[in-house]
């Protein structure tokens, strides 16, 4: 019986190296914060590494610079923010811009995070294109290519 008092000394001692862990940014998280406006959004912790220490506006900042430079990575985000979708849309717009291949590939990728109903749209209307042509990436590119100027999408 003497090593049962001690367990509930154990399970207090691992609480505070998790919490002393992730104050000092010793782990890597996978999601914001619980309460947060994006608690639903999920990565692989194994693409992202993102420190636990972070706030949740250098967290989303660091995805975002991650899909930037490595769009295709966009794969493993679950639920991305609309700052994360933009931020696949402007490497679309590259593309489409310079002539510089098909961007089918990273709409799909936008296309694929519609599954979820907790995905916010990026531009109104865009999950009803998606629903309607179902999934079909080059009339999201078409939608893209009639959005007015002043979301800054994909200008014509």
């Amino acid at each position: 019986m003497r090593y049962t008092s001690a367990m509930p000394l154990i399970a207090t001692l691992q609480n505070a190296l998790v919490y002393v862990s992730r104050v000092c940014g010793f782990e890597t998280v996978d999601a914001f914060p619980p309460g947060h406006a994006y608690a639903r959004t999920r990565w692989n912790p194994a693409y992202f590494d993102i420190a636990s220490d972070l706030k949740p506006e250098q967290i989303e900042r660091s995805l975002c610079e991650s899909i930037a430079n490595t769009p295709a990575i966009f794969a493993h985000i679950v639920n991305p923010t609309v700052r994360m979708q933009r931020a696949l849309l402007s490497v679309v717009e590259a593309r489409l811009r310079r002539s510089c291949g098909d961007p089918s590939d990273l709409v799909a990728l936008l296309v694929a995070a519609y599954r979820s109903p907790h995905t916010q749209d990026v531009l109104p209307g865009m999950r009803h294109v998606i629903e309607h042509s179902d999934g079909d990436p080059r009339a999201v590119i078409a939608f893209l290519h009639e959005v007015p100027a002043a979301f800054g999408v994909i200008e014509g």
